[in-house]
């Protein structure tokens, strides 16, 4: 395996925002780090969803060198690393090729990462195959915040209608070719996307549809 990728630093015990660090350890700098690309052999089932998803993207007219950045294989789990270009054909391949079969997509996961200039953020897609004794993998596709654009799987995963606009919703991440990209969770007319992390706390009532939680600076007292 190669070395590990670094996403970022963390500033402090938690990594709060300056002002919010009450652990005496505001000093403290230690980079985020996220394990490397994987090299062959993989190990377990691992190889083979590797070597078939080759295979089916090349009967696809598709160069997986050219579709896939890696994969990473930590823990017992599997990451193929997409260039987001090729994500609709990536997941086309590994829903139809009998020896893949991954049929359920479980959910679509919005993560931004500040510091990783040109990659600030992720959408990460869960995979199950039901057919091959379920088992699961990972897709994870990267853009620019200054190109917040990845191809949407709906047509390919019909269910990640909601996760799509849920990331949207949250991480401000554009999904091309969705069929109704709207909240689902803030209401219509509200500014920005919470969870990224330049998103500023407290002194804002989140009005969810259906719903008012108040700020964070409002929710507590400390006596």
């Amino acid at each position: 395996m190669g070395g590990p990728s670094v996403r970022g630093e963390r500033h402090g015990m938690f990594g709060a925002a300056p002002g919010g660090d009450t652990s005496g350890y505001a000093g403290l700098v230690s980079p985020v780090l996220f394990p490397g690309a994987s090299e062959r052999p993989y190990g377990g089932w691992f190889d083979e969803v590797a070597d078939a998803l080759d295979a089916a993207l090349r009967r696809r007219g598709t160069d997986p060198a050219a579709a896939l950045e890696g994969v990473v294989v930590d823990r017992r789990e599997m990451t193929i690393l997409v260039r987001r270009e090729h994500l609709p054909q990536v997941a086309r391949a590994l829903r139809d090729e009998p020896a893949l079969r991954f049929e359920l997509c479980l959910g679509v996961s919005g993560v931004h990462f500040p510091d990783q200039h040109g990659r600030e953020l992720h959408a990460v897609y869960h995979l199950l195959s039901v057919t091959n004794g379920s088992r699961r993998v990972r897709l994870e596709v990267t853009c620019p915040d200054d190109d917040r654009h990845i191809p949407s799987v709906v047509d390919t995963y019909p269910a990640t209608t909601w996760h799509e606009r849920e990331t949207w919703d949250m991480f401000g991440i554009v999904f091309d070719g969705h069929p109704a990209l709207t909240r689902i969770l803030m209401p219509d007319d509200w500014p920005g996307h919470p969870q990224r992390k330049d998103y500023p706390l407290g002194g804002i009532p989140v009005e969810y549809k259906g719903a008012t939680v108040p700020p964070p600076d409002e929710r507590r007292s400390y006596n």
